[in-house]
């Protein structure tokens, strides 16, 4: 890997770093700071289709069921298409009131698509999944 590359993983790492602060201090706007301004988030039952409307959602759910909670976050790989676009997958969960761990059930896999804008990594896409229990 170049020193190109790893000065954008890092910055990409950092990126998502702040954003899951930011879920713990149950800040949206700080959440959303390096999101792009069309970026979209898709999660079971839902489409968001803009920085804003992610931010008004997320202000309401950290008011309301996601008060008090933060999340766990496993980088599973990331790529980069191009110079400018990356794709990162992670395996994450929201942890609830005490939660150390969470249960296998509340487990997603996620797609993260970071696009860089003028030298900065932002988040242009977000999508999740639940994850599948292993096949028996």
């Amino acid at each position: 890997m170049s020193d190109i590359r790893a000065d954008d993983v890092a910055a990409i790492e950092a990126v998502l770093a702040d954003s899951y602060k930011a879920w713990e201090a149950g800040d949206a706007d700080r959440m959303v700071a390096n999101y792009t301004e069309d970026a979209t988030a898709i999660m079971t039952g839902s489409y968001r289709d803009s920085r804003d409307v992610i931010r008004e959602n997320m202000a309401l759910a950290f008011a309301g069921p996601l008060k008090g909670s933060s999340t766990s976050n496993k980088q599973i790989s990331l790529r980069f298409l191009g110079q400018d676009a990356a794709i990162l997958v992670s395996e994450s969960a929201i942890l609830f009131g005490g939660q150390t761990e969470a249960p296998e059930e509340g487990k997603v896999t996620a797609t993260w698509v970071l696009e860089k804008r003028d030298g900065q990594w932002l988040i242009a896409a977000y999508h999740n999944s639940p994850k599948l229990a292993p096949a028996q």
